[in-house]
């Protein structure tokens, strides 16, 4: 049998972990250790996290190409996220290497999102190199993680050879890597060496014709749409002719303009490309993740990339409030349509659909955090818009209506897992382990419908007093479980148009929690609270205490208020109901109500509760 020639000069890796296990800390190490920034030279952390989202939350949330150069060997590296909602960019990046780092914390372990991106890359056959990080840390315990990473390995169906992984213990934010744990460690060393020997070099066939599959997409203001990809067989040069196969089929001609390779975090000139680079061609009119660019004589496209389908679905709209377009650049919704249109090209785990109602549009994704960080990135854009509550998507399978199922692993004190066992019962939660290591914290695991974790990550924080932590990964659809109630409490309502007033906010302090401070501007149909009861109420929040011959100058006039705490994108997402948006611009975030008319509102319901009585 004939053995595929590789080529040994190219190792192509991806770097997966979970969220905060060490990703970027360790990926920077490799530049300064591999000789990319010069003695002396003042070199950024987190070199990786480009975005300004991504450097504030602390985590990665596209999939970024860099490359170092160890011994003559050139290690294209793909940096990956570790978040389940990012899931369509780990599925990109895969598709690029050839073999994946699993980083995993020594004190932590393999969590629920290393599941998820361990999963996708043995599906996708990669080696993988294993290495236990932070093993510095005082509650670090290496041999046991090193044991629940097999264990992992053996539950995900792992074959034989996947399961005989090289194993390194690092400590990423030093720089140090071991083979064992009696080595000291100085530098990165043993993971360049593992990299080299154990990963194999790509396949490649110079022999047959240029065929590259699009993994990213990018722009140039000076060179237009880039597509970003590894060349899979053959060899192309600058201006050369070739042919784009897109998802129905069609070939359409097209000539490179620039072809360009990674070196360290820029991209550089190279007149040619050879079989297991990762290349950026620019030339192109159209072009869309999963689409082939090959030579004219080649006349099959190459497997287009396969990504989980959407989970999560929400509302997009203009904004109507009246004081829509007093911030924001971007108000039209022409203009939304095409900043949505222009997502999913760059995203593949995002759909957009049009929606029957006029100006509005239905987003779909894989979860609630995705749409929050597609959201927080528009309006940084400068974009104005009303965003409904998330909703997930059904299915029906033999007149049987199915919804998604999370897998959720919470850690927390074991005081508290009274109330957060009460708290996911009420959402449909069911219990399927609980561990208790006698430390006084506990693990429990739980299978609950996606609908149930909407909304329930703060009130899970404020439970356990900031010290739990909650993760979860798409389990896959299970029958409905029933109704439950997405929210206990009514919203206070403002009824007229106005500024707030400190003693009308004052009185209207017992009545719940409130989101405006004094001048503010409101309006009607404006939620300005979250009410004690569960019902709605209509509030005057700019009335202002009546003048009487009575009152002294200056009596009562020192009213102290409670702090508002600011609303934030999450905050407002998981608060609102089915009849409420949130009213997002570049400078303030609102909650609103569909209809605003207070008088509207009241005979809606009085509708809605005849039919209710009628059916």
């Amino acid at each position: 049998m004939k053995t595929q020639p590789r080529n040994d000069s190219i190792r192509n890796i991806a770097i997966i972990a979970h969220v905060d296990h060490g990703k970027t800390t360790l990926v920077d190490h490799m530049f300064r250790q591999s000789g990319m920034f010069r003695e002396g030279q003042d070199a950024p952390e987190r070199i990786m996290d480009s975005m300004d989202l991504e450097r504030e939350r602390g985590i990665t949330i596209a999939a970024k190409n860099c490359a170092v150069t160890w011994r003559n060997t050139k290690i294209n590296i793909i940096d990956t996220p570790g978040h389940a909602d990012f899931g369509g960019e780990v599925e990109r990046a895969l598709s690029m290497a050839d073999g994946a780092v699993l980083l995993v914390d020594a004190s932590e372990g393999p969590l629920p999102q290393t599941r998820f991106v361990l999963k996708k890359t043995l599906e996708a056959g990669l080696r993988v190199i294993v290495a236990v990080n932070k093993i510095d840390r005082k509650d670090a315990r290496p041999e046991e993680v090193l044991n629940e990473i097999y264990d992992l390995f053996i539950d995900l169906d792992a074959d034989e050879e996947q399961l005989e992984f090289p194993v390194l213990y690092a400590v990423g934010r030093e720089g140090r890597a071991m083979r064992s744990l009696d080595e000291e460690g100085v530098d990165l060393t043993p993971l360049f060496e593992t990299i080299v020997t154990e990963i194999p070099g790509p396949s490649c066939d110079p022999e047959k014709p240029f065929a590259m599959l699009i993994s990213d997409l990018g722009y140039s203001d000076f060179l237009g749409r880039l597509a970003i990809g590894r060349v899979l067989a053959g060899t192309a040069r600058s201006h050369d002719s070739l042919v784009r196969i897109d998802e129905e089929n069609r070939r359409v001609p097209l000539r490179v303009t620039r072809l360009q390779v990674y070196e360290g975090l820029k991209v550089v000139d190279s007149e040619t490309a050879h079989p297991g680079d990762i290349v950026v061609i620019s030339g192109l009119d159209e072009v869309t993740i999963g689409d082939t660019i090959c030579s004219s004589e080649t006349t099959t496209a190459l497997k287009r990339i396969s990504v989980d389908d959407p989970t999560v679905a929400m509302r997009f709209t203009i904004n109507t409030s009246p004081l829509a377009g007093r911030e924001g650049k971007y108000v039209q919704s022409a203009r939304i349509r095409e900043r949505l249109f222009k997502e999913t090209l760059l995203n593949v785990a995002i759909r957009v659909e049009e929606s029957e109602e006029r100006d509005s549009f239905v987003v779909k994704g894989r979860g609630e955090f995705q749409m929050a960080i597609l959201i927080e990135t528009m309006r940084r854009e400068g974009f104005e818009l009303s965003v409904g509550r998330p909703e997930v998507i059904y299915r029906m399978e033999n007149g049987v209506r199915k919804e998604p199922i999370e897998h959720l692993f919470i850690d927390c004190d074991e005081s508290f897992t009274g109330i957060v066992t009460e708290k996911l019962s009420i959402r449909k939660g069911r219990m399927k382990n609980l561990v208790n290591h006698g430390s006084g914290r506990v693990r429990l695991e739980f299978t609950i419908p996606a609908r149930g974790l909407i909304g329930y990550r703060d009130e899970f924080l404020t439970d356990t007093k900031g010290t739990g932590i909650m993760n979860s990964y798409f389990l896959g659809y299970e029958e409905y479980r029933g109704d439950f109630p997405s929210r206990f409490t009514g919203s206070i309502v403002c009824d007229r148009a106005g500024a707030a007033v400190p003693y009308a906010i004052f009185n209207l302090e017992p009545r719940g929690r409130l989101f405006v401070s004094p001048g503010d501007p409101v309006y009607e149909g404006m939620i300005v609270g979250e009410h004690n009861r569960d019902n709605d109420i209509n509030v005057n929040p700019c009335k202002e205490k009546k003048l009487t011959n009575m009152r002294a100058s200056g009596k009562d006039e020192n009213v102290i208020l409670t702090p508002v705490l600011p609303m934030t994108l999450e905050r407002a997402i998981h608060f609102i109901r089915e009849d409420e948006l949130a009213e997002v611009t570049p400078l303030s975030i609102r909650l609103r109500k569909v209809e605003l008319s207070a008088q509207k509102r009241h005979l809606l319901s009085g509708a809605k509760k005849k039919a209710k009585e009628e059916a």
